[in-house]
C-alpha cells in the first residue's frame, strides 16, 4: 500500500460504496448504453487516494474535452474485486506490480495500443525492464511511480539506546529496540522483511521457508511497538519510535516536516543490506473498459514530462519519467532515498503474485502472526 499525506476533495469509491458508484457517476453497462454518444467524452479513472495533483485532472479535461470521473481506492486488495466484478466499468486503473500480474493472469486487462501513447518513450528503459517481472512483454502497463521499502531511523534515539544505526533487516530483531519498532501492517511487506533477512526470495512459495519467516516475525513481535501503515511516518516525525519500516517516497515529506518543526533529531532512510522490494505502480486498462482510446490519451498525458513532474512534486514518490527527472532541481535528483541507483539494487526484487494457493498460505500465516 502506498501512503499519501494530503487530502483531495474528490469522489471516494471505497469498498462499501463501490456498487453505488454506478448510480453516482454513471458507470456501468446500462448507463453507457442509455446515454449513447454522451458517454464518448467520458473517462472513468480508479486510483490510489492522494496519488495525483488534482490540477492535472482539470488540465487533462481542458486539453482533451474528456470529462473525468475520478474514484479512489485504498489498497490493491480493495481495488481488485471491484474490477473483477465489473459492475463499475473503469477505463484506467493504477494498481501495483503483483496485482497487475494477477489481473493479467486472469484476463482482466486489455493490451495497450502504444501508437496512442507516444510519450511512452519518456519512461526509462530500466523501469520497463523491472516491469517485465509482472508484465513480461510490457503489453498491459505503463509505470507511474516507483520506490523501495527500507528502514527509517531516528539518529538521536538510536544513539540514546546505544545501538548502531540499522543497516540490515536483522537489526530489527535487536532486543535493545524493544517497543521502538514500527512494522508495516501488510502481509507481503512484513514477510519481505523476514524472508530477505533469512536470505530467501520475497516471492518464495516454499511453505517451509514461509513458516520460518512466520516464526521469525512471531519472535520479533514482543519488540514491535505497533503494526501500522500511514502512522509509521507520523509516529517517526513525532519522535515516538526509533525505527520504522517505510516506503522511500515518504522521505521528502518526512525531511521537510522534521525541518519545519525544528526537531532536535534527524530521520534517515536505509535500504537494508539483505535487499528489499522495489515496487512499481502502473496505469492499466481493464478488459471491459468502454473508453479505451480515452484511457490511452490519459496514460499518454501522464507520461508527458511536465505533467509527470507536477505529479512527482505533489506525490513525492519517485517518477520513472526521464524527461520529468531532468526537470527537477539537482538536490532532488541527488536524493538517493528517492532516486537510488537502480543498477546497485542487485538484491532487490519486485513483489509478484504467488498464485492463489500460496497467497492463501501467506494470508493464513499472517493471521497466525497477528493472533499471537
Amino acid at each position: 500500500m502506498r501512503i499519501m499525506k494530503k487530502k483531495i476533495v474528490i469522489t471516494l469509491a471505497a469498498a462499501a460504496v463501490t456498487l453505488t458508484a454506478v448510480s453516482i457517476s454513471g458507470c456501468g453497462g446500462s448507463g453507457s448504453s442509455e446515454s449513447g454518444n454522451k458517454e464518448d467524452n467520458k473517462l472513468y479513472v480508479y486510483n490510489w487516494g492522494e496519488y495525483i495533483d488534482e490540477d492535472v485532472i482539470s488540465m487533462f479535461e481542458e486539453e482533451t474535452g474528456i470529462q473525468v470521473v475520478y474514484d479512489l481506492f485504498e489498497t490493491n486488495e480493495e481495488m481488485y474485486p471491484v474490477i473483477d466484478a465489473g459492475a463499475v466499468k473503469y477505463d484506467v486503473v493504477c494498481p501495483s506490480d503483483y496485482m497487475i500480474q494477477r489481473m493479467i493472469e486472469n484476463n482482466m486487462l486489455a493490451e495497450i495500443n502504444f501508437d496512442n501513447v507516444p510519450n511512452i518513450e519518456e519512461i526509462g528503459q530500466e523501469y520497463l525492464d523491472i516491469s517485465k517481472g509482472f508484465d513480461p512483454e510490457n503489453k498491459y502497463s505503463v509505470p507511474y511511480c516507483w520506490g523501495t521499502m527500507g528502514i527509517l531511523y531516528n539518529t538521536k534515539r538510536i544513539e540514546e539506546l546505544g545501538v548502531p544505526a540499522p543497516a540490515k533487516w536483522a537489526d530489527l530483531w535487536d532486543e535493545r529496540l524493544s517497543g521502538e519498532i514500527l512494522m508495516q501492517n501488510s502481509v507481503r511487506d512484513a514477510f519481505t522483511v523476514a524472508l530477505k533477512m533469512l536470505g530467501y526470495s520475497l516471492n518464495t512459495t516454499n511453505e517451509a521457508e514461509l513458516a520460518e519467516a512466520r516464526d521469525m516475525l512471531i519472535a520479533q513481535k514482543p519488540l514491535v511497538q505497533a503494526y501500522v501503515i500511514d502512522q509509521v511516518r507520523d509516529k517517526m516525525i513525532g519522535g515516538e519510535a526509533a525505527v520504522g519500516v517505510i516506503y522511500s517516497g515518504e522521505m521528502l515529506y518526512i525531511q521537510e516536516a522534521v525541518a519545519e518543526q525544528g526537531a532536535d533529531f534527524s530521520l534517515e532512510y536505509v535500504i537494508p543490506e539483505e535487499g528489499t522490494n522495489y515496487w512499481i505502480d502502473s496505469w492499466v486498462i481493464p478488459a471491459n473498459a468502454e473508453h479505451k482510446e480515452n484511457a490511452e490519451k490519459w496514460i499518454d498525458f501522464m507520461c508527458r514530462p511536465d505533467i509527470a513532474k507536477r505529479n512527482f512534486e505533489y506525490i513525492t514518490y519517485a517518477t520513472p519519467n526521464i524527461g520529468a527527472f531532468e526537470l527537477l532541481d539537482d538536490d532532488l535528483k541527488n536524493n538517493k532515498a528517492l532516486f537510488p541507483d537502480i543498477s546497485g539494487l542487485t538484491s532487490c526484487e519486485i513483489i509478484q503474485y504467488p498464485g492463489d494457493e500460496a497467497d492463501a498460505i501467506y494470508n493464513n500465516m499472517w493471521k497466525e502472526i497477528k493472533s499471537e
